[in-house]
């Protein structure tokens, strides 16, 4: 460690810097939660907001790298509580709301998002500062806000670096602009009979995601591998050949088969890893819990903690941990007044704080964990979620069982689904925190402003959500919702998380959930842990498959791992062809600036693609209409990709050459 890092002081934590965190959260939590109920997908918020605060903080001499860090950890908030809209819609669709509540919806953010940030202060060391994880997406906004840093400084390295970042920001930019125009196809896809079942693969266009496989590295690309051929190659043809359905088409029939069936095994795999996960993770993590506590000693003697170092104090996490049980008891027990399971409303509040509690807990690890594996933007967090509201559903059912009334089913399920909301708040916000402090740690922030930040973060999204949310609700509606015929104008969003988790809550308390599916997900998932302790012993620790990557392989659609797959493939291939060369460590890292440009550029698009969906209220505002067939499409979209790839990987290689010559 260098020896300014606990004596040279810096422009880091300033009001500007969190004024414009605080605009940028606004902004893009807007546009994450209509985005994510329009057209079902969100976007990470991290980089675009690296980008846009360097841009607006270069005319300010005294801005420096952990000022426009913490602008992105603010920012961060937007990606990360916006996710809460996989679940709090499902209120609105089985008919307990008919519209919004500010305080109760604004309650659930605020409580679960700043106790997910407390719950990951202790993880810091253990799944950060003492890891091996790759954590692709924070390893990216480093390297932007490095670039950005060292260009202005004009260092040669940092000036290829910019280069690289901007090439392959505007390559992925106009990639994701032409599939938006339909010119390329959205997706490179092919479905065929397998035997008596039906099979394929899809593969989004999307050099951001090729751009996470080659930040991911080849062992996670391998185990995603994995994952797509136990799905895809086995369980989809499988259980296509049980189901047949002969009025459908092959592509339709493995794709409903895969949603409807495989998808709850992978979810079953998610979970069997997830335990495996949190029993590795037992060690590191009391060893960073008793690091908190001999920093926070350290302190009260005089001692000297490295500033890089320096969390907030044990002392105050646990004091804030504990104090937030009360708002969450208030909110819960908020949500239940005058509904008709009142009279059991003490032991409905118990279970829900409790759950909250430990069950937030248990998220925030795993989640932080597949952050670190996969990024933030592909961690499942809403397997996270189905697995929370089976765990909800199930202790809520038990304690509703003998409370007899027309809609005592209906207000078990919304209790289930706002305790899910609390605790899904706590994982996604994990998720993104642990993101952000390896960020930091590359850029040799101070952690304890950082959680700080994101704090701020969470407050500014959890006040914006349930304005933006009732907004859509009027504007909208959500299908199946009881007040759709109250809402005027455009056509119902599907939302399909939350339509899903709300039927597994129905399901739970119902009594009609197939939990074979989850059970047999569950096995092969005890098996996968087997195949990795075998090979990481038969290897000496060369070798892994991380289960819960295969996992998230099963779980996730093709269209999303198989890009990763050919990223990893292809980052690992440039790796070992300038691993010879006099040049290779610049050569490598230019290679990890093209991959952060592919992601910093489909980023933004989708920021800009988002306002055009508001301004137009069309889904596909960029459509044309001499677009090519969808064979043609897919077609240009390969030659397209490997023509990108190939050509900036080599100007890398010969870029890197060039700055031993400068």
């Amino acid at each position: 460690m260098s020896s300014d890092a606990t004596t040279t002081p810096r422009s880091e934590f300033t009001v500007r810097g969190v004024l414009l965190g605080i605009a940028i959260t606004v902004v893009f939590t807007a546009a994450q939660v209509y985005l994510g109920l329009k057209v079902g997908l969100t976007f990470a918020t991290s980089i675009p907001a690296a980008v846009v605060s360097m841009a607006l903080l270069r005319a300010f001499k005294t801005a420096t790298i952990q000022e426009n860090n913490i602008v992105q950890t603010i920012a961060s908030a937007a990606g990360t509580l916006s996710s809460v809209i996989f679940v709090l819609p499902g209120l609105l669709m089985i008919g307990w709301w008919s519209h919004v509540p500010f305080l109760t919806t604004f309650g659930a953010c605020l409580v679960g998002g700043i106790l997910g940030v407390m719950y990951t202060i202790p993880l810091r060391r253990a799944l950060v500062t003492n890891s091996d994880l790759p954590y692709p997406e924070g390893v990216a906004a480093a390297e932007v806000l490095k670039v950005g840093t060292g260009s202005r400084e004009g260092a040669a390295e940092g000036v290829f670096g910019l280069i690289a970042v901007v090439l392959g920001t505007i390559a992925s930019a106009l990639f994701a602009a032409l599939a938006a125009a339909k010119i390329f196809a959205a997706e490179v896809a092919g479905y065929f009979k397998a035997g008596a079942g039906a099979t394929g693969l899809g593969a989004s266009s999307s050099l951001a995601l090729m751009g996470a496989g080659h930040l991911m590295g080849i062992t996670v690309g391998v185990a995603m591998f994995a994952g797509l051929a136990i799905a895809w190659g086995v369980l989809v043809p499988v259980m296509t050949a049980l189901h047949p359905m002969p009025d459908v088409s092959v592509a339709k029939h493995a794709l409903t088969v895969w949603k409807t069936e495989v998808r709850f095994m992978g979810a079953g795999v998610i979970g069997a890893a997830a335990i495996w996960t949190l029993g590795k993770l037992a060690v590191p993590i009391w060893s960073g819990l008793m690091s908190a506590f001999e920093a926070n000693k350290a302190r009260k003697v005089g001692g000297v903690i490295p500033r890089t170092e320096q969390d907030i104090p044990i002392g105050i996490v646990g004091v804030v941990s504990l104090a937030l049980l009360a708002p969450a008891g208030w909110f819960l027990a908020h949500f239940l007044t005058g509904g008709p399971i009142t009279s059991i409303a003490t032991p409905l509040v118990a279970i829900g704080v409790g759950y909250v509690l430990i069950a937030g807990l248990l998220a925030a690890a795993v989640c932080g964990y597949m952050a670190g594996l996969i990024g933030s933007s592909n961690s499942p967090v809403s397997g996270i979620a189905i697995l929370t509201v089976l765990g909800a559903s199930l202790m809520v059912g038990v304690v509703g069982r003998g409370v007899i009334g027309p809609d005592v089913a209906k207000a078990l399920v919304a209790y289930a689904l706002y305790v899910t909301t609390m605790v899904l708040a706590v994982a996604v916000v994990a998720n993104d925190n642990l993101q952000d402090l390896k960020t930091g740690q590359l850029v040799d922030a101070t952690p304890w402003k950082q959680q700080v930040a994101l704090i701020i973060g969470v407050v500014a999204g959890a006040i914006v959500i349930p304005f933006v949310l009732e907004l859509l609700n009027r504007s909208n509606g959500f299908s199946g919702a009881a007040n759709l015929a109250t809402v005027a104008g455009a056509k119902p969003l599907d939302a399909p998380q939350a339509t899903l988790i709300s039927t597994l809550a129905k399901g739970v308390i119902g009594g009609d959930l197939n939990w074979t599916l989850l059970g047999v997900g569950a096995l092969i998932g005890l098996a996968l842990v087997a195949v990795d302790l075998i090979l990481r012993k038969s290897s000496q620790e060369r070798l892994s498959l991380p289960p819960l990557g295969v996992g998230l392989a099963i779980y996730l659609p093709s269209a999303v791992t198989a890009p990763v797959v050919v990223g990893a493939l292809a980052g690992w291939i440039y790796d070992k062809i300038v691993g010879k060369d006099r040049m290779a460590a610049p050569a490598k890292r230019l290679g990890i600036l093209i991959a952060s440009g592919f992601i910093v550029g489909e980023s933004l698009f989708n920021v800009a693609l988002a306002g055009l969906i508001v301004t137009t209220n069309k889904p596909g505002p960029l459509e044309v209409p001499f677009a090519p067939s969808e064979h043609v499409g897919m077609i240009l979209a390969l030659v397209a990709a490997a023509v990108v790839v190939i050509g900036l990987y080599g100007w890398a290689r010969r870029s890197a050459n060039k700055i031993a010559d400068v």
